[in-house]
């Protein structure tokens, strides 16, 4: 498990192991947003909201939009707070409550990058999400450890420019594994 100076995953992806077959993860890709010792935030980066997209968001907070971003698709970033919404985006990030996770990574969840991604004037490079992934402290380190994820250094094509239904597989070839081969079952050595 590769980690940051901290000891810490944020800034890193999470794929999910074959074998965890909750079904608000199997086949996942998560971008880690925050890890300490008080637990892990992340955003899932491969699920699509099959009956959602802008135009719903923008609809809902009366927000005005153009033509173009009305089919934006909507994330699924995962069951927790899964009535909020989250921008995981490159530059430029000053926007309003911008967290910043890695110099060319952060996180937004205000109002103020919507409208202008709804006018076309956002960031280059963006999801929308409704909701997040977290851990309780300790949590993702004891289901790493019992082989529930694999974990790499973060890749933004894999983010914002692999097609959402090859994430996962190419998530996993950056790392030199190939998903076929991987044992669903812990192995300790």
């Amino acid at each position: 498990m590769e980690k940051n100076q901290n000891g810490f995953l944020k800034g890193h992806l999470l794929m999910a192991m074959p074998g965890l077959n909750d079904p608000n993860f199997c086949q996942t890709v998560t971008c880690i947003c925050e890890h300490t010792s008080a637990g892990a935030l992340g955003i899932v980066v491969n699920r699509i909201h099959s009956m959602l997209s802008a135009k719903d968001i923008f609809d809902e907070l009366k927000i005005k939009y153009i033509p173009e971003t009305e089919t934006i698709p909507i994330h699924i970033g995962g069951p927790v707070r899964s009535n909020e919404i989250f921008v995981l985006h490159g530059p430029p990030f000053g926007w309003n409550g911008c967290f910043q996770i890695t110099p060319l990574l952060a996180m937004s969840n205000t109002k103020d990058i919507l409208e202008e991604v709804s006018m076309g004037n956002g960031p280059k490079s963006y999801i929308i999400a409704l909701g997040c992934a977290g851990w309780s402290p300790q949590q993702l380190e004891f289901e790493i450890k019992e082989n529930a994820w694999l974990t790499s250094s973060l890749c933004q094509d894999i983010i914002f420019e692999i097609p959402i239904e090859r994430r996962w597989e190419e998530a996993m070839k950056k790392v030199g594994v190939n998903p076929a081969l991987l044992s669903d079952k812990p192995g300790h050595a």
